[in-house]
């Protein structure tokens, strides 16, 4: 479910998200491979790297309005040994 959930995040994705993606995608920073709108847990990341345990989050205007939400997914994702 959260699967499928994912893939209509990357089938909708923001300006934002798009213009990023074209500079990460293909391991083109710094030769670290990226993930966008991946499964971790419970929640969604915009993009991810699980070799360096690395996650980009992009804030749109809904984000505003999710403060508790996003504190908690930190903080789940600090106590995998991700840096947000």
């Amino acid at each position: 479910m959260k699967r499928e959930y994912a893939r209509q995040l990357r089938l909708n994705s923001s300006k934002s998200e798009n213009l990023l993606w074209l500079y990460l995608r293909k391991k083109q920073q710094f030769g670290i491979k990226f993930r966008r709108q991946h499964v971790l847990g419970p929640y969604i990341v915009d993009f991810v790297s699980l070799s360096k345990r690395l996650i980009i989050e992009i804030d749109r205007g809904q984000h505003a309005e999710r403060t508790s939400y996003d504190q908690q997914r930190t903080w789940f994702l600090q106590g995998q040994e991700f840096k947000v």
